[in-house]
């Protein structure tokens, strides 16, 4: 019994270890790449023509992208507003950030005009 048991076991280990290099991989199956043929009517002719020749080159299609241009004023509610240090309410839309009027409570867009206007200073 002693001897029989390595004896099995490492006949068992080298039958799995056989058996795993046998994957089966299916083999290619040839495919029709002929194409079809089809006779084009005579009024048909010329614009058959065009059409194999457009069907040869892939087309993607077109997608034209609009500019989205930023608005100079937003309305905006101060409790979605975050507060600078200063004090002073920004909010930030695509990108811009925009700035609260002391004088109508709106946004405008970043300029260096608000630097030295006092509706956008910090308040006091």
């Amino acid at each position: 019994m002693n001897k029989a048991f390595p004896v099995i076991v490492s006949i068992l280990i080298i039958a799995s270890f056989e058996s795993c290099s046998k994957k089966h991989t299916p083999s290619r199956t040839e495919t029709n790449t002929e194409e079809v043929k089809i006779k084009p009517t005579p009024v048909e002719s010329t614009v058959a023509i065009e059409k194999k020749n457009d069907s040869m080159v892939a087309v993607k299609p077109v997608v034209k992208k609009t500019p989205t241009t930023a608005p100079k004023v937003i309305a905006v509610n101060d409790k979605f507003a975050k507060k600078s240090v200063d004090g002073r309410y920004y909010y930030d839309l695509e990108g811009h950030r925009y700035w609260r009027s002391n004088k109508d409570g709106k946004y405008y867009i970043y300029n260096k005009s608000m630097q030295n206007d006092p509706d956008f200073q910090k308040p006091r």
